[in-house]
């Protein structure tokens, strides 16, 4: 099974490959609130991912959702993307954004995309090549979509395994907001947590950015022998629990619940605990 992250010495050393396609998604506001140092900087030679914007249907009021595949194939020609290219996606905060962007182009159909582990802060760290970031034009790329629809859930779904519990849903929020001790960060939705959830707070998984090694990930993440589906505040964070479970060899088939919390938490008639 290919390994969904790099380290910055592989990037550094692949950064001559032909095809080779470095994006930075970053997001200039998080719900963390946290900063990073490197906010006017980027990978030099990378290119804007937008998530929020250019990789999202904007027409939906929930935020982050997933676009259509057609929309995302126009956009990722838009930044030079092809059929053929080697994509390697990092953000600001080390691990943060980067996972939802592999989790796009993965459910898109396209198979070489890589996260880099440390993001842009652990390739400061290392003196490597940035810049002042800079949003250009490039040429057309010959992307296709071929969307896998196995890999995201919506709330009907969600509701039904509540009783079926044929999937386990793992949810990726701070454990506060899991049990309801915190508010939303987001106005208007409820506290709580989809019955039957288990959570596994994303940051958990995460040192100085990076992923924990497989041999601490094996001591958190409990092993499952169902589907395993994510949730967190709205679909960003739970492609990171996602991922740290790749990184530990689970082949169990996965899915993103993409309206999560700020869906689930603001629709009265579903259920909470």
């Amino acid at each position: 099974m290919k390994k969904p992250i790099v380290s910055v010495s592989w990037l550094k050393e692949h950064l001559d490959d032909a095809n080779l396609i470095i994006l930075d998604a970053t997001q200039k506001i998080n719900q963390n609130k946290e900063e990073c140092p490197f906010d006017d900087l980027q990978i030099k030679g990378a290119r804007i991912f937008d998530i929020k914007n250019d990789f999202s249907d904007t027409t939906n009021p929930l935020p982050n959702t997933l676009p259509n595949p057609d929309a995302f194939a126009k956009a990722a020609q838009k930044l030079g993307i092809n059929k053929d290219s080697k994509i390697v996606v990092y953000d600001n905060l080390g691990i943060y954004t980067s996972p939802r962007a592999w989790w796009l182009f993965t459910i898109m159909g396209h198979e070489n995309v890589w996260i880099l582990d440390g993001g842009l802060p652990a390739w400061a760290k290392e003196n490597l090549p940035v810049q002042k970031i800079e949003k250009r034009e490039y040429t057309l790329g010959n992307f296709e979509s071929q969307f896998n629809p196995e890999m995201v859930m919506d709330k009907e779904q969600i509701l039904s395994n509540i009783n079926s519990k044929e999937a386990v849903l793992i949810d990726a929020r701070s454990n506060d907001r899991f049990s309801g001790e915190t508010k939303e960060p987001r106005a208007g939705l409820r506290s709580g947590h989809i019955p039957g959830s288990i959570n596994i707070p994303y940051i958990s998984l995460l040192q100085d950015g990076k992923f924990l090694s497989k041999e601490e990930l094996v001591k958190i993440l409990p092993q499952q022998d169902k589907p395993l589906l994510f949730s967190c505040g709205s679909g960003v964070t739970a492609c990171i629990d996602l991922i740290a479970y790749k990184l530990i060899g689970d082949n169990n088939r996965k899915a993103v619940y993409d309206g999560s919390w700020t869906e689930w938490g603001q629709i009265d008639s579903l259920p909470i605990e």
